[in-house]
């Protein structure tokens, strides 16, 4: 409950989660049948740079403003760019947009979004940012539990066939958290299965991260994609070395749509012994 995303609004963490998430929401988007989308941990929307947290750390810095301006960037980066840039005046970033904002963005008048934030100061912040859109619904309760009431999808009579559910938890408590993930991953599968499923996580040293993938990699589930950008060696003491996202049932060729941006993202934002990683650790045969 302590955690505030305001301190790394706009990472690198921010860049390649978001770049991720905005392509999977293109691929949904090739079909004209509805979507619906839930962010489990939706935090507030939208981030001031200027505000005491985001200056505190500056890790904007070492994220989106590196990318700012460089010109012929992959098609991913590229829609991530102008994603960011149609909430902010032209050629600066004042603020930063979230998940949430950057999905309702992107969703067309049949799509919805569900965003769930557990901290109340955050919640209360969403609830404004979405007051006047119909298209989302915000919830102020835990986004794990949630999932057992909003999955599968049904809204005004309607059952959403297609869709997304973005898991971006704090990790206030790492150890805790993968055995309850897992568990929840392993329930999506079951109530909604024909859904794509994102899941953030933060790499301080990734063989901390082996048994979870091992466990992955051993369950029931279809496919899962591995996408990660580490800005130094996992074996630094500093306390975010990278990061990742682990796709469930990714969308059809998405390993190679996302592939060009993490070179860039390597020479672009790493700072020394930079690596990406994009590796199936299970594939549907």
């Amino acid at each position: 409950m302590n955690y505030r995303h305001a301190y790394h609004a706009g990472n690198h963490a921010d860049v390649l989660k978001h770049t991720i998430l905005l392509a999977i929401l293109d691929a949904l988007k090739r079909k004209e049948t509805a979507f619906f989308v839930l962010d489990t941990h939706a935090g507030r929307g939208r981030y001031l740079l200027s505000s005491q947290e985001s200056q505190k750390t500056g890790e904007s810095s070492g994220g989106i403003l590196r990318l700012l301006g460089e010109p012929d960037l992959p098609l991913p980066i590229t829609r991530y760019l102008h994603a960011v840039a149609s909430d902010n005046p032209v050629g600066s970033v004042l603020v930063y947009p979230g998940s949430p904002l950057l999905i309702a963005q992107a969703m067309r008048d049949q799509d919805r979004l569900t965003a769930c934030e557990l901290h109340p100061e955050e919640a209360a912040e969403l609830k404004t940012l979405f007051s006047r859109d119909q298209r989302v619904a915000v919830h102020f309760r835990d986004g794990y539990e949630a999932i057992k009431a909003l999955l599968p999808p049904r809204i005004d009579s309607i059952r959403y066939h297609r869709g997304l559910v973005l898991i971006d938890p704090p990790y206030e408590a790492q150890e805790a958290e993968f055995p309850r993930i897992f568990t929840v991953l392993a329930d999506i599968q079951t109530r909604w299965p024909q859904a794509h499923c994102a899941l953030w996580y933060p790499i301080k040293q990734r063989r901390n991260l082996r048994p979870f993938f091992r466990k992955i990699a051993s369950s029931p589930i279809k496919s899962a994609l591995i996408i990660e950008l580490l800005i130094r060696p996992d074996d630094s003491p500093l306390r975010l070395n990278g990061s990742g996202m682990l796709i469930l049932n990714p969308p059809w060729q998405f390993d190679a749509a996302i592939a060009p941006a993490l070179p860039v993202f390597k020479r672009m934002l790493g700072e020394y012994g930079a690596s990406t990683r994009l590796e199936w650790i299970k594939r549907e045969s």
